[in-house]
């Protein structure tokens, strides 16, 4: 049987408010009284209750992060920034993967709640859920990640992620390319919505129209997937095939060159592939990948800052957009010349 509070005041020879100052207030206890109950403690293997602490105080020593696929490394890395934040504020992370599906996202954030978490940190799914507002509306401070916030009484940390469509576009076409295949989702994250338009901009500004823009919409971005896509542009007759393909994640782009290096198409001189969000792995890919950069750990060290801001009076919500950077590498430098492309400008 694990000992209890009361066993820990008998064995120091304190009362049971005594204990309780040195396990939530230790500077408003004695030196002797204070090392006497640590000393009791260690003796007995005492372990507070946490849960019955929670309970008492209205929130616990926690925050919650929900993400669309940890199996992303971006999330991964967001996470990491959130870590360091939340590990000098003394407190852990609860991280939850949303899968990009809305019922279990809704579930994660029920658990939460329940959980008192002290605010919470989320990649929302296509259409923000009703219980963010109930979380709001109770209390509890809720900071959108990689989303940028509808209005602004929310904080928000997102990309320029039109800025980082048309980065991408724009440097294929001046690469000479003509036939632009853009990889992306069908789940509507307005995120991946702006990435299309920014090349459709691209695109459009070029030509006058987006004729020469090709679009794959898998249901989830996964290196899978992206074979997927690779594999119907391979089949697609030479004559209007794409020459380079955009995607709207890393690793959609490491299944396209994975599809691309099983079926013989050299990557870049056949076809040009460029990323999104430049994770560790798009630098170490057997030909390394050009990628759209976001500040990932970035993201999420300034995301917990500001959450952990709005226990503030004064706080103020604030809508941080970041400028997205694109990173040239060997997927994406060869040149074609106007007469492979087959149409001019």
């Amino acid at each position: 049987m694990s000992a209890s509070i009361r066993d820990v005041a008998r064995r120091a020879g304190v009362s049971l408010g005594t204990v309780s100052n040195v396990l939530n207030r230790p500077d408003q206890v004695s030196v002797g009284s204070r090392e006497r109950v640590l000393a009791a403690i260690a003796e007995l293997g005492f372990v507070r209750n946490e849960s019955a602490r929670q309970l008492r105080a209205g929130t616990s020593r926690t925050l919650g992060l929900v993400v669309l696929d940890i199996a992303n490394p971006f999330f991964t890395d967001v996470a990491r920034g959130v870590s360091e934040v939340a590990d000098d504020a003394g407190l852990a992370v609860i991280l939850c993967n949303s899968d990009d599906r809305p019922a279990k996202e809704s579930a994660y954030l029920d658990l939460l709640a329940e959980q008192r978490v002290q605010g919470v940190l989320i990649t929302p799914t296509a259409d923000l859920a009703p219980h963010l507002d109930s979380l709001r509306r109770r209390g509890v401070p809720v900071v959108l990640v990689d989303r940028r916030a509808t209005g602004p009484g929310q904080c928000s940390v997102a990309v320029d992620d039109v800025l980082g469509g048309r980065l991408a576009a724009d440097h294929l076409i001046e690469r000479g390319h003509r036939r632009i295949a853009f990889v992306g989702g069908s789940s509507g994250l307005p995120q991946i919505e702006e990435r299309h338009a920014g090349v459709v901009a691209a695109v459009r500004d070029q030509w006058g129209d987006e004729d020469s823009l090709t679009v794959f919409a898998p249901d989830v971005l996964t290196v899978a997937t992206g074979r997927e896509a690779a594999a119907q542009i391979v089949g697609m007759p030479a004559a209007v095939r794409p020459t380079a393909v955009i995607c709207a994640n890393d690793l959609l782009a490491l299944g396209v060159l994975q599809e691309m290096t099983r079926h013989g198409v050299r990557v870049p001189e056949e076809c040009a592939i460029v990323g999104y969000d430049d994770i560790e792995f798009a630098a170490a890919a057997a030909v390394p990948l050009t990628s759209v950069r976001k500040p990932r750990q970035e993201m999420g060290r300034r995301a917990a800052e500001l959450l952990l801001a709005e226990a503030g009076d004064d706080h103020v919500h604030e809508q941080i957009v970041y400028e997205p950077v694109l990173v040239v590498r060997e997927s994406s430098m060869a040149r074609r010349s106007t007469a492979q492309g087959e149409r001019t400008a």
